[in-house]
């Protein structure tokens, strides 16, 4: 395997070691997390097949633990925009683990962390130089929420219909992916969100701003998880203009669009239009768990100077191997990385326009439409055929492959998909 090959399969799939190891996984994972067989039969009314079982990644390739090589197009839910196992991301982490391991948050910093905020600082657009450092998406927007809190004293937040800012319980109330995500927890949620359709009229944003209860506007620069649509013509900038206007704070989450994956370090910047707040995340560690919510310093300056007891914190925050992963990342987003992501999405497009299907989205953040074929059962089968792929809505598959994706990958790829769809 080497992370630019076609898919070899030497069982069908899943295999019996996958299927054998699912077994285990049930015995000991919350139902609720891993889909397999008994679950979906439970809730689908059928049964269907386990997931593979991955061993090792490398590129774009992925083996599963029965020897089978796929080709993986989701690039780990968009983590692994530079490839499973960059070369270079995995020597900064084996150096890392070499000196340290973990350290102690907020209150003795250490180095690889302060070299993670200083170059993610010169990256961002400005005046975005002051940062929050998380593990994950949800925790940088959580850190985003409370930034508007603090700086504008107001509790309320505007989200949009079909986004997702994740699952924690402090953001669980602000996506709009899905009501069944939230509903068991309802009672547990801040109840001061305010939701509109994705890419609302600017009458209904001014309406929903007017009593001047919204500190924060949040957004994804373009849909992800909900649909891949990106954002119409001039709605980012009418964002912009709204909050300046009502004296809200607008935060782009650009946990999945961010760091290069649609061709342009950040997009909402590349639209044109600079955030108060922005939360990064997926891409930047390389594989690694980071994540960031930045501002500027004088919105980030309503948090107050530090007290002894850190208000914003966790053990795990800054976490060495996850810095140094990201400063390797940013080396490579300051290199030729848009430029490749940018080429490798229109070699994507062709291939597959060619053969009949519209695709949207921008770089290699991309749905490709299938008319009335259902994109779930596509999916499925072509798992089956050695391609890992995503619904991005009922009949469109997301693609967010790594930028290692090679041309003939690409064309076997769309080769297979034509036959499946």
């Amino acid at each position: 395997m080497d992370g630019a090959a076609l898919p070899h399969l030497l069982t069908d799939l899943p295999g019996p070691r996958s299927r054998a190891q699912v077994d285990v996984l049930a015995r000991h994972e919350c139902p609720a997390v891993t889909a397999r067989r008994a679950r979906r039969a439970e809730a689908l009314g059928a049964a269907d097949d386990d997931p593979i079982v991955w061993a090792e990644a490398l590129g774009s390739n992925v083996r599963d633990v029965d020897g089978n090589v796929l080709v993986d197009l989701t690039a780990g839910f968009g983590v692994a925009l530079v490839g499973h196992r960059h070369p270079r991301v995995v020597q900064a982490v084996r150096a890392q683990a070499d000196r340290l391991l973990h350290a102690m948050g907020d209150a003795w910093p250490d180095a690889a962390r302060i070299a993670l905020l200083e170059r993610l600082a010169g990256v961002l657009p400005d005046p975005l130089s002051v940062l929050l450092l998380g593990l994950s998406g949800s925790d940088a927007v959580d850190g985003a929420v409370k930034t508007a809190v603090l700086h504008t004293g107001r509790h309320g937040v505007l989200a949009f219909e079909g986004a997702y800012h994740g699952l924690a319980l402090g953001v669980l109330a602000l996506q709009g992916y899905k009501p069944s995500f939230s509903e068991p927890f309802r009672p547990l949620l801040a109840p001061a969100v305010r939701r509109l359709p994705y890419g609302a009229e600017r009458a209904d944003v001014d309406q929903a701003l007017a009593d001047g209860t919204i500190g924060l506007i949040l957004v994804e620069p373009m849909l992800g998880r909900g649909g891949t649509r990106p954002a119409p013509e001039g709605w980012l900038a009418m964002l912009r203009a709204l909050a300046d206007r009502h004296g809200a704070l607008l935060a782009f989450d650009e946990v999945l669009t961010g760091c290069g994956r649609t061709g342009t370090p950040f997009l909402g910047p590349a639209e044109g239009v600079v955030p108060d707040l922005m939360c990064v995340g997926k891409a930047l560690g390389g594989g690694l768990p980071i994540s960031a919510c930045a501002g500027s310093a004088q919105v980030m300056a309503s948090w107050g100077p530090s007290r002894g007891e850190a208000l914003h914190t966790q053990t795990f925050l800054g976490h060495p191997p996850g810095c140094a992963a990201a400063v390797a990342v940013l080396d490579l987003l300051e290199g030729d990385l848009c430029a490749r992501v940018g080429e490798r999405g229109e070699a994507l497009r062709a291939a597959l326009g060619a053969r009949g299907f519209g695709v949207r989205g921008r770089g290699l953040l991309l749905a490709v439409e299938l008319g009335a074929a259902d994109a779930l059962a596509a999916s499925r089968e072509l798992m089956r055929r050695g391609w890992l792929t995503l619904p991005a809505d009922a009949h469109a598959l997301q693609l967010t492959p790594p930028v290692t994706l090679s041309d003939a990958q690409i064309e076997a790829f769309a080769e297979t998909l034509g036959a499946v769809a």
